[in-house]
């Protein structure tokens, strides 16, 4: 069934050949009418597109029947034939189209090409004027530098010039000697045009200090210079608070490196752009450490120049005026490296104020060697390599300082900076002695044409010839020295030449070297602190809620504190509690009173005896006990009581100001914890001595007479009840522990025994001793312990604990008795009471006089000490220091002090648009003769 539907589907759907005109057609048309309604089922009808022509569209205009119609058939359009329709409709255009644009791209091409050439034209004619022009500037000035009594007029072009000429520039660079420009001075056009527009030229331009660079923004060269110069001091200042931020990569402004081997006058170049001698000198090794050295150019006031002066701001030595004086300093931090090491990485940081300095900051890094010598470790060239090598890396400015008379094939400076800048873009070269070798040679080398570098050569003459000068003239000779010798040779190393000479070419090279450098690092860096500073203020914002602190609230609620935490301690310095410690000293002191004199006593149960026996009577009692008792009082009351007490206390106020010392926050500030505990000792070692004087005097009485009260005995012997049970359950639980000990209540009972039958034996053989004599003894045998003898020590002890038990058994009913209660005349027959009266009356005493002359006086000096030795006494710095010796506070502060110099910073950077005058975009120029159309 299946293969029937789709024969029958297929004949339906198969490609025919249908004719158009005539009656085959008609046939055919019918034929396939009658072959679909032959199906059963229904098919729907197809519909399509057709292009039909014009009469057809219009047949009832012309009368067309209806029959004649049916037998027209229409083409249908495919829809493959749409693009290429398109395609042949639009040809014409877009040829045309791309005929003129390509008409308009070469017009403009050759526009192009013919304002070049006639800019190179400009430009190599300027050049000639410019040069013609500084070198009648510099006779001038020599002259006049020369013969300072004769005024000397200054060779200026007219302005009507420099309008003239200043309409024809268009991107032109100012040009002085030792400066180069583009690549385009190597190219010149032809002869004709270059001789015609010379002859124009030379009367139409302007002086090199009128350049474009000057007129084009309404500034003078002197006030260009001076925001150039501010602008830089700006960028040094930025980069001075971004090391101080962090040390990183991110975060740093380029600087000048100076390198170069030891021999190759590293120090000379550096000391002629300061104009003084301050390096260190020496035969061996003297630049230990890198030398940050910040020359920072201070402008006249009134018409007087400021003073020259240096500064160390991690050493806190002031202003130094004498450089022969950080000259030594320096020296003393560079040798102060063991000889053992002989390079270290960390920085010296000097800072030079002078109205004779550009704004730069260069780094001196000790020089290379080849050979380490006997006294040097192996590894010194690799450690001066490797040191060099981490300061060179970008964005640093690479100055590598060579010697004229050694091959700069050999130079070390050039084969280092080659590693970490193959294509010397940031390397400036600086030739030293140009002296030592032929003005044609030395020419060769500045050219830069065997080794060329980005930034170009520098020759300079740093060391003056003939007789040596004192150091104030000897900056004078060198630039004298150098002068002449460059003017000397004038066809060599002249404005013509185009090649860079002198130390004042080489400090304005470096100026716009680190400007330019320092400005298009401006973005990376602006981009990098806006990312730290808003990681700042989240976590500032996260971890403190945006609260702020300072080292001194923090010292200022640290010294609360501890006044708060003194004044919550002083509650346990009360008077009861005073008098509480006091009596339970005295309560132990009246303990060893009564075993010393009582309870060793054989007569002791004696006194039990005649308390129980109701016919004795104070009176008729035996003197021997009234002389027990008066010995007993006298023996506490002149046992240095009032000394006792006072240490007492004094030692509680001790262990109170060294708990406050140890505990929080102090347990961070180990020097100021000391200083507390120094002088609380000394405020307590002051009053000491004074207060138990006048504690001893005022018991003084109690001596020899104590008198007491019934109310006063009721308390004293209930008191002496408690005393003597406390003592009697310490005792009985003594006496368990060690039955638990030795192993149960047998076999301490046995080991009892045994010791006592020892000391049975030795008094035997004490007595035996004395009766035959000590020649005529026999030695003793050797005692062979049955028991361990720590077994037999505790047996001891628990003998001991059960005398006192019973002792304590015995005068606690004598206290308990009839006798003891009935008042103070019975002192004698119950000396404990009377012992614990004294003692209380005593406690009283000390207490009142000890809180008058001790404690009142400590706890009103102590926080005063507090304001004056811990608060008043600290300046700016060890409050800084004390606050940071908290971690917290310090993670606090160093968080705070980050977030709010990168505000700083930030500020700085947004605050160079209104020095730099080209940070709005300047207009894109119209290039080529058809620019403004496209």
């Amino acid at each position: 069934m299946h293969s029937a539907f789709r024969r029958r589907v297929s004949s339906v759907f198969a490609p025919r050949k249908v004719s158009t005109y005539g009656a085959s057609a008609v046939a055919s048309a019918a034929a396939a009418r009658n072959q679909v309604a032959s199906f059963s089922r229904p098919v729907h009808r197809q519909f399509a597109t057709f292009m039909t022509n014009t009469q057809l569209r219009t047949r009832s205009r012309y009368g067309v029947s209806p029959s004649s119609a049916r037998q027209v058939h229409v083409r249908a359009l495919s829809y493959s034939s749409i693009p290429r329709f398109v395609l042949r409709a639009f040809r014409v255009p877009v040829a045309t189209a791309t005929v003129g644009a390509g008409g308009f791209t070469y017009a403009n091409y050759k526009f192009d090409e013919f304002k070049r050439k006639s800019n190179e034209v400009f430009s190599s004619v300027q050049d000639t004027i410019t040069d013609v022009f500084d070198s009648a500037s510099d006779a001038v000035k020599t002259v006049s530098l020369r013969m300072s009594d004769v005024k000397l007029p200054t060779l200026e072009t007219p302005q009507f010039l420099k309008n003239i000429f200043s309409s024809s520039e268009d991107g032109g660079s100012s040009g002085g000697r030792g400066e180069s420009h583009s690549s385009s001075k190597n190219r010149g056009p032809d002869s004709d045009d270059a001789a015609a527009l010379a002859a124009i030229m030379a009367a139409t331009s302007l002086s090199a200090s009128d350049s474009k660079a000057g007129e084009s923004d309404g500034l003078t060269g002197d006030a260009r210079q001076n925001g150039l110069m501010h602008l830089t001091r700006k960028l040094i200042e930025i980069r001075t608070m971004l090391l101080s931020i962090d040390q990183s990569d991110a975060l740093k402004l380029p600087s000048i490196v100076v390198i170069g081997s030891q021999s190759s006058g590293k120090s000379s170049v550096l000391e002629a752009i300061v104009g003084h001698q301050f390096l260190p000198k020496g035969n061996n090794m003297v630049t230990r450490r890198p030398i940050e050295l910040t020359l920072i150019h201070t402008p006249a006031t009134d018409g007087k120049a400021p003073q020259e002066y240096g500064e160390f701001p991690a050493l806190g030595l002031g202003k130094i005026t004498d450089f022969s004086v950080i000259q030594r300093t320096l020296t003393d931090l560079n040798l102060a490296v063991p000889a053992s090491e002989c390079v270290s990485n960390e920085p010296i940081d000097l800072r030079i104020y002078s109205p004779h300095v550009p704004d730069l900051t260069l780094i001196d890094l000790p020089g290379y060697i080849q050979i380490a010598s006997m006294d040097q470790p192996e590894t010194l060239k690799e450690k001066i390599a490797g040191l060099c090598e981490r300061y060179i890396r970008e964005p640093n400015i690479v100055l590598a300082v060579c010697s004229a008379d050694v091959d700069l094939a050999n130079s070390p400076a050039l084969r280092a900076s080659r590693k970490v800048d193959p294509l010397g873009l940031r390397t400036i070269g600086v030739i030293t002695k140009m002296d030592l070798v032929p003005p044609e040679e030395g020419a060769s080398i500045l050219s830069g044409n065997r080794y060329p570098l980005h930034l170009g050569y520098v020759g300079v003459v740093c060391k003056g010839s003939g007789k040596k000068g004192n150091k104030d003239n000897l900056g004078t000779l060198a630039r004298r020295s150098e002068d002449d010798f460059f003017g000397s040779h004038r066809d060599i190393y002249g404005s013509t030449s185009k090649l860079m000479v002198g130390t004042d070419t080489l400090r304005r090279r470096l100026m716009e070297v680190l400007e330019s450098s320092m400005a298009s690092a401006l973005h990376g860096i602006t981009n990098a602190v806006q990312l730290e500073l808003e990681e700042a203020q989240y976590q500032f914002k996260v971890q403190y809620n945006d609260r702020r602190i300072s080292a001194e609230s923090y010292v200022a609620e640290t010294m609360d504190l501890l006044k708060a935490r003194f004044k919550e301690y002083t509650a346990q310095f009360r008077k009861p509690h005073v008098r509480e410690n006091l009596k339970a000293m005295l309560e132990e002191r009246v303990m060893d009173v009564l075993e010393q004199l009582y309870w060793t006593d054989k007569r002791a149960p004696e006194l039990s005896a005649l308390g129980a026996d109701p016919r004795v009577t104070a009176e008729t009692i035996e003197p021997y006990w009234r002389y027990k008792l008066d010995a007993a009082s006298s023996l506490l009351t002149k046992s240095g009581v009032g000394r006792d007490s006072t240490l007492l206390v004094a030692d509680g106020l001790r262990a109170l100001i060294d708990s406050i010392a140890q505990g929080e926050p102090f347990n961070h500030h180990p020097r100021a914890a000391e200083r507390l505990t120094h002088f609380s000792h000394a405020i307590l070692r002051e009053r000491i001595g004074l207060t138990s004087d006048q504690v001893e005097n005022c018991i003084k009485p109690y001596k020899f007479e104590v008198e007491v009260e019934p109310r006063e005995w009721e308390q004293g012997r209930a008191a002496a009840v408690d005393l003597f049970e406390r003592e009697l359950k310490q005792c009985e639980g003594k006496v368990k522990d060690l039955r638990t000990r030795v192993g149960g209540s047998r076999r301490l009972n046995n080991l009892m025994s045994y010791v006592r039958e020892l000391e049975e034996k030795e008094k035997e053989r004490k007595q035996r001793r004395l009766q035959i004599g000590d020649e005529e003894a026999a030695p003793d045998a050797v005692e062979d312990y049955r028991y361990p003898p720590a077994q037999i020590l505790d047996a001891r002890h628990a003998m001991l604990y059960n005398d006192r038990v019973g002792v304590l058994k015995l005068r606690l009913a004598a206290l308990k008795s009839k006798r003891c209660k009935a008042g103070p005349e019975n002192d004698v027959l119950c000396p404990e009471a009377f012992l614990n009266v004294v003692a209380d009356k005593l406690a009283y005493t000390s207490a009142m006089f000890i809180n008058i002359e001790l404690l009142d006086h400590f706890f009103y000096q102590f926080p005063r000490e507090i304001d004056s030795r811990l608060l008043y006494d600290l300046d700016r710095r060890e409050i800084v220091d004390f606050a940071r010796e908290n971690p917290i506070i310090r993670k606090h502060l160093d968080l705070q002090e980050r977030k709010d110099k990168l505000e700083e910073v930030m500020k700085q950077l947004n605050s160079l648009a209104t020095l730099r005058p080209d940070v709005q975009p300047t207009p894109r120029r119209q290039r080529g003769l058809f620019g403004s159309m496209f």
